[in-house]
């Protein structure tokens, strides 16, 4: 379910999902807002979720890897993201 939590940044179009196509207009498509399980864009939009999310706790992230977030305080925190395909 992470990915059903990004914003898309540009628009994506699909054709309406079988058992939900509008009898009064079956040709049209939908807009989505938000990503969707599947698409090329939703590992980014997720990222760029979460990305937002850590930094205003006050991580910054890694500059020899993107993935590696660091917060340094009374503690120093490492959260390292990695996900497969």
């Amino acid at each position: 379910t992470a990915f059903l939590h990004g914003y898309l940044k540009e628009d994506v179009y699909m054709v309406q999902p079988p058992g939900f196509v509008d009898q009064s207009m079956p040709h049209h498509v939908c807009k989505l807002k938000r990503s969707l399980y599947g698409l090329k864009q939703a590992p980014r939009a997720w990222y760029e979720a979460f990305y937002s999310a850590l930094v205003s706790l006050g991580f910054s992230s890694s500059s020899s890897d993107t993935s590696l977030f660091i917060k340094k305080d009374s503690f120093i925190t490492f959260i390292l993201v990695y996900w497969t395909t």
